[in-house]
């Protein structure tokens, strides 16, 4: 009888153990997960940021290149005239 005694005492402590290492992989499990949303949000921010500077860094260059620079006025000159076909695809959707 006592043999099944200590069969059930070690049964109820492994179960024991491993509960209270279930509620710890819940809880890291818990914790990477509001880790990774603050990764992704940040990652985010990062890459509009990296957008905001990319555009600015293209006005920069066709402002360059208005203002007399050799080295760009190719890209201006093509920038020019991609808003132009731009803009005459507009007027002829207003016109429709």
């Amino acid at each position: 009888m006592s043999e099944w005694v200590e069969i059930v005492d070690s049964l109820e402590n492994k179960i024991s153990k491993m509960l209270h290492k279930v509620q710890l992989l819940k809880q890291r499990n818990s914790d990477l997960q509001r880790e990774l949303q603050e990764l992704k949000s940040a990652n985010q921010e990062a890459l509009s940021a990296a957008r905001v500077w990319e555009e600015k860094y293209e006005s920069l260059k066709l402002a360059e290149s208005m203002l007399g620079s050799e080295t760009n006025k190719r890209e201006a000159k093509l920038k020019i005239n991609a808003l132009i076909r731009e803009l005459d695809h507009c007027i002829v959707q207003l016109s429709e």
